[in-house]
């Protein structure tokens, strides 16, 4: 077989795991990493310090893999199967969960996929040297899936291809030399800044510029402490990582549901209402967030995110009684929140 002749064997193989598309780009950055360096001087990595003090390995492929000759980007469909988002949204009472985070945690599944790639590579073609990510290290996975022609990057900074957003990316280093795929012509955006106008906390700052320090996925994910009061109204119910950007893209309209079981909805988490995940105790969190994304950040930052929920919720004796019932427990974290939900409630007419 020759190496021209692997790609599309490679895109075969890639479907039978639940892949969608499968491209390959040469291990060097076509644009540089300007715009990344840019965008860490401006502080709009916040608390994700592990941002720059990786910047050396996002520029330079070999530094993870010193043999690596070709980066294979891969794309998984994840649209869940779910209760619809708009409704959960519309509806302040319930919970609203990142449509990516219903199901079981991608990392291990994506990384596993791509391993069985890369081994069936070795059976049936050749020994290589490789090693797969799946947002689990320092690696380029938009830009690289760009210049390779997977997609082009949206202005909401997220890959877009003609079905969409609603998909993980991962990444296989292999010491195979490959043909590089083209890049798109261009992106298909136009004038379109949906995306933009959508964002509740106005993070979308430029074409394909997100302030994460104002991104509710980074609030309710990345960042540990207090959540800035000026924002606290402006998230409404999402307790965890946000959609809007994606919802009203209109090449979303063109998504179909994922065919990979794991990403479908788990404990009723695509309609759960608030006051049912608060009343959960840290035992029921860990239990039930087995397998998840979510579990990684805590059961506090769980329940600091809730809170902030209930402050934008309806006020009923229900929500006052459970914000209280939460105080003589919480950590100085927690309480800053439940407080700060109480007098939204007290301050309501």
């Amino acid at each position: 077989m020759q190496l021209s002749d692997l790609k599309n064997t490679l895109r075969l193989w890639a479907h039978a795991l639940g892949f969608a598309d499968l491209r390959v780009s040469a291990p060097v950055l076509a644009n540089g990493s300007e715009g990344l360096k840019s965008w860490l001087a401006q502080g709009f990595h916040g608390e994700m310090d592990y941002m720059a003090r990786h910047l050396a390995q996002r520029e330079n492929p070999a530094l993870l893999m010193p043999e690596v000759k070709s980066i294979l980007s891969l794309r998984m469909d994840y649209w869940p199967q779910a209760a619809d988002a708009q409704e959960g949204l519309a509806h302040p009472e319930r919970a609203y969960i990142s449509r990516y985070a219903l199901g079981r945690d991608y990392h291990k599944l994506m990384r596993q996929r791509i391993k069985q790639l890369a081994e069936r590579i070795e059976r049936e073609y050749c020994a290589h040297i490789w090693r797969p990510f799946s947002d689990s290290a320092p690696v380029q996975e938009v830009d690289f899936a760009t210049q390779s022609g997977l997609g082009w990057t949206g202005k909401h900074s997220l890959l877009l291809t003609r079905t969409g957003s609603w998909h993980f990316l991962g990444e296989l280093y292999t010491s195979l030399e490959l043909p590089p795929d083209p890049a798109l012509a261009n992106g298909h955006c136009g004038r379109c800044r949906a995306c933009i106008d959508a964002c509740p906390t106005a993070a979308i700052v430029a074409d394909g510029v997100v302030d994460a320090r104002r991104c509710i996925s980074y609030l309710t994910i990345e960042c540990a402490g207090a959540i800035p009061v000026e924002l606290r109204p402006l998230m409404g119910n999402r307790i965890y990582g946000c959609d809007d950007c994606q919802l009203y893209c209109p090449w979303n309209r063109f998504t179909t549901a994922s065919r990979e079981p794991d990403f479908a909805p788990r404990h009723n988490l695509d309609k759960a209402t608030l006051l049912a995940l608060f009343a959960w105790d840290e035992a029921t969190f860990l239990d039930r967030m087995a397998g998840s994304p979510i579990r990684r950040i805590g059961f506090e930052r769980w329940r600091r995110n809730l809170a902030v929920a209930l402050g934008n919720a309806p006020a009923s004796a229900a929500v006052s009684s459970a914000l209280q019932q939460a105080l003589p427990d919480a950590s100085m974290l927690l309480r800053e929140h439940v407080e700060w939900a109480i007098r939204r409630h007290h301050s309501t007419p």
